[in-house]
Order: C-alpha cells, then sequence, then structure tokens
C-alpha cells in the first residue's frame, strides 16, 4: 500500500478541528486543498475516513482507527495503517437514525434479515421523533419522510408512496356519527401525536381539491406512543391519525373504520437517507444494497 505520508497531517488537522476550514487555517493552506488532500487519502486506503455534509464533519470507524493509529508508536503505524486499508468487508458498528413511524423498517424482517446476512455489523437502532444532524450525532444513516430530509443527502426509497388516515371503531362511530368533512373533527374526541414532550400536537392534514390544509383538532388525548393510540382508538376512545400500514391489519379485520378518504391523498414515503460519499463504508452499502433488494 502506497500512502503519502505528508497527507497525514492533514487527516490529523480535520480530525482534530473537527472541520475542512478550520484545517486549512491550521495548515496555511486553502480548503480545497484540504478536501483534495482528504481524497487522496480517501483513496489511498479504498474506504472514507470522515462523513462530511455542509453542517458538520466526523470521523468514521476508519477514521477514528486512523487517528489512534498516528498517535501509536512508529514500529506499529505500518500495520495500523494496513488495518484501515483492509475495511473491505462490512463489519464495524452501523448507527441508524429511525423515525417511529416508519412501520416498515422498524416491523423485525428487514433489520432481522440485514443481521443474518452481515453478522460482522453490529446495528444500533435509535427510534426517535426528533430532527437533527445525524452526522454531527454519530448515526451513518437515517430513515424518514422524504419531505423533511435534507437537500444535501443522498435517499433511497424504503417503501413506495404512503397515505394518512383517520379511523375510529364502529361502537365509536355509532355513538357519536362519522365526521363528513375535516372541519367536523373539532366536534369529536380525538387521539393526537406529538414528536417530543415540548412540541405541540401534529396538525392533521387533508387535501381539497387539489389544495392543502390542516386542522387544529385540539386532541383530548395526546401521546408519542403510536401504540397507545392504537389501543385508545381499538378501545373506542375516539378518533385517531396516522399512517394507514399503521392501521392496516385493523382496518383489514373492521375494528377500525377509516374516514375521510377524499381528502387524504397519497405522498411519498419513507427513504433511507445518508451523506453523499465517494468511498462509503462497506457496512453502510450493504445496508443500502439490502434496503433495495427488499
Amino acid at each position: 500500500m502506497r500512502i503519502d505520508l505528508n497527507l497525514l497531517p492533514l487527516f490529523l488537522a480535520v480530525a482534530e478541528e473537527q472541520g475542512f476550514r478550520p484545517a486549512a487555517d491550521r495548515l496555511g493552506v486553502t480548503r480545497s486543498a484540504v478536501s483534495q488532500g482528504m481524497r487522496r487519502l480517501e483513496d489511498a486506503f479504498g474506504t472514507a475516513l470522515v462523513v462530511r455534509t455542509t453542517r458538520s464533519v466526523r470521523l468514521t470507524e476508519a477514521g477514528e482507527r486512523l487517528r489512534e493509529a498516528l498517535s501509536q508508536p512508529l514500529s506499529d503505524i505500518g500495520q495500523a495503517l494496513d488495518n484501515v486499508a483492509g475495511e473491505r468487508a462490512p463489519r464495524g458498528l452501523l448507527r441508524v437514525a429511525v423515525t417511529s413511524i416508519a412501520e416498515r423498517f422498524l416491523s423485525g424482517p428487514l433489520i432481522a434479515s440485514f443481521a443474518a446476512a452481515h453478522p460482522g455489523v453490529t446495528i444500533d437502532v435509535t427510534v426517535t421523533d426528533e430532527e437533527f444532524d445525524i452526522v454531527a450525532a454519530g448515526y451513518d444513516a437515517g430513515v424518514r419522510l422524504g419531505e423533511v430530509i435534507e437537500q444535501d443527502m443522498i435517499a433511497v426509497a424504503v417503501t413506495g408512496d404512503q397515505r394518512e388516515v383517520a379511523v375510529a371503531t364502529p361502537a365509536y362511530l355509532a355513538a357519536h356519527g362519522a365526521p363528513a368533512h375535516p372541519r367536523d373533527l373539532v366536534h369529536h374526541r380525538c387521539i393526537g401525536w406529538r414528536p417530543a414532550p415540548r412540541a405541540a400536537p401534529h396538525r392533521w392534514e387533508f387535501v381539497e381539491n387539489g389544495v392543502p390544509f390542516d386542522v387544529a383538532v385540539e386532541p383530548q388525548i395526546t401521546t408519542n406512543d403510536l401504540r397507545l393510540m392504537l389501543r385508545t382508538a381499538l378501545a373506542g376512545g375516539g378518533i385517531t391519525f396516522a399512517l394507514e400500514e399503521n392501521f392496516r391489519p385493523h382496518l383489514e379485520s373492521g375494528e377500525l373504520v377509516p374516514l375521510l378518504e377524499d381528502f387524504l391523498p397519497p405522498f411519498p414515503g419513507f427513504f433511507l437517507y445518508f451523506p453523499q460519499n465517494r468511498n462509503m463504508a462497506p457496512k453502510l452499502r450493504a445496508l443500502i444494497n439490502h434496503v433495495r433488494l427488499r
């Protein structure tokens, strides 16, 4: 393996300054020189050493190993560099941040089959509805609805189009009637969702004659747990609102009845997203290929 050792101080500056621009300032070179030097180093190793977006820079697992290697006695560095360059098979810790409403990704079979296919990869899935910079937070990828993914990310479809639906039990509808229009929801007992304790309840969104609008239903019951929403609705607690696939078994059985369907058209579904990188870590590439095959 031929490595330009002059690039190693550049790498250390990026690792310690956590950014290309501050590293360039420290070294007295241009940001472009830092970017090109890092690209040459990553190409020599054949793997990504940093993950960078327009907002942040962090080291990959290979990058962390290289930084550790450069702090070791000189006699150990050659072997350590070979270990970094040898990262070809999928292995290591793969961290993914997934929204709680991504039922297909979280249902079990996708993650179980990926783990069986790649025993060298340890998977850490954080279920969260907070919106944040996954790179700065140390995640390799995320799963969210396409409409909330940052423009500088690469996205691979996990599902087809999705559709939200309002539902209630036949018993609730027999007692209280069914809303004919979304504005009628304000006269019903509603079960709402919020992404975090200090966040306002999610506004229920509809479309009429091609024009989107939302309804602030002021739910009597609010939670950040989809399972509680479902169980409360099944118990006759009122009307709730979420993605159709979260309710599908109960809609098919007749336990829940869909409402206001004419006002709820489909929209783009869930995507696995990650920062663009020429030398993607094999563990992330393996997950991307696995999602594409499902």
